[in-house]
């Protein structure tokens, strides 16, 4: 039986097809007591027929057709064989998300008109002002830094649907796996099918695509009125620096928050990002935050 399960599970990697047309075969044996090509060249392909046949699941009946080798195991096996996970779920976003979405495209708005910007930055400062007041600037960019990593890779772990990125990755690998087997094998027919597999998983990339994007809505909702308040302060309010210069990691001396430091980066937007991307991995891994399957 061990052998038996062994070699369906084998069959049950290159794809369904393989499973289905072993179910076949073993049907028709057990009605007929033997199986030959004529009785399932109807339902089976050759490829799957000669694949049987050198796993050694069918073996020759003595010239009149064949039998099905531990057939109990086979059947068995069939019932336990883990099939290709299928991605076919729903991902469609909720009510709440697609609201969270306009309005992210609303929030947009703010960066390419100042009267817009201004409105949202007003509003953004009835909360973040006390604590712009209360400390340096630096300070406050580093102080939002964290708090924006912080929740986004909370909401990526809380939001982002593991079971469909591990599923699909999981899909994905499978049929690596198949077609370099069906290439050593130089199984043409394999190769095909496997062909007409990758053609349909661009639906479930899409799903797949939509699960990872539904996360970022609400990162986008947090963190565009934060990036706009920024902005706003820095280009509009003006903030003063809070020492004769400001001293960048790597990058020196900068006079203003709107001086350059890299290409078309302000320094304040780049003390942002060094921030964030510094304190969010440590906080991920402190917390043990997953954004990505298994």
């Amino acid at each position: 039986m061990p052998r038996t399960a062994q070699k369906v599970n084998e069959l049950a990697d290159e794809g369904q097809h393989m499973t289905d047309a072993l179910g076949t075969v073993l049907d028709v044996a057990e009605q007929k007591g033997r199986v030959t090509w004529g009785d399932v060249s109807d339902d089976i392909s050759s490829g799957a027929w000669g694949r049987l046949i050198e796993k050694g699941l069918l073996v020759d009946a003595d010239g009149d057709g064949f039998v099905v080798d531990d057939p109990d195991g086979v059947r068995e096996a069939i019932g336990e064989a883990d099939p290709t996970p299928d991605t076919d779920q729903d991902t469609g976003w909720t009510i709440y998300d697609k609201m969270a979405g306009l309005a992210v495209m609303g929030l947009f708005v703010g960066y390419a008109f100042n009267s817009a910007r201004a409105a949202i930055g007003s509003t953004i400062d009835l909360f973040l002002g006390p604590l712009e007041s209360t400390m340096p600037f630096y300070l406050v960019v580093l102080v939002l830094a964290i708090l924006t990593g912080l929740f986004s890779s909370v909401l990526q772990d809380n939001l982002m649907d593991m079971e469909v990125m591990g599923e699909y990755r999981e899909k994905t690998q499978a049929l690596k796996e198949r077609r370099k087997k069906a290439k050593e094998r130089g199984d043409d027919e394999a190769l095909e099918r496997i062909q007409e597999e990758q053609m349909e998983m661009m639906t479930d990339n899409l799903g797949v695509f939509k699960a990872q994007f539904r996360p970022m809505v609400w990162i986008m909702m947090l963190t565009i009125p934060v990036f706009l308040w920024l902005y706003w302060m820095v280009l509009d309010v003006g903030v003063t620096v809070d020492s004769p210069v400001i001293v960048m990691p790597i990058f020196g001396e900068m006079e203003t928050w709107r001086a350059g430091a890299v290409g078309p980066f302000q320094t304040w937007l780049l003390w942002y990002f060094i921030c964030s991307l510094g304190f969010s991995q440590v906080m991920r891994k402190a917390l043990n935050v997953r954004t990505s399957p298994n």
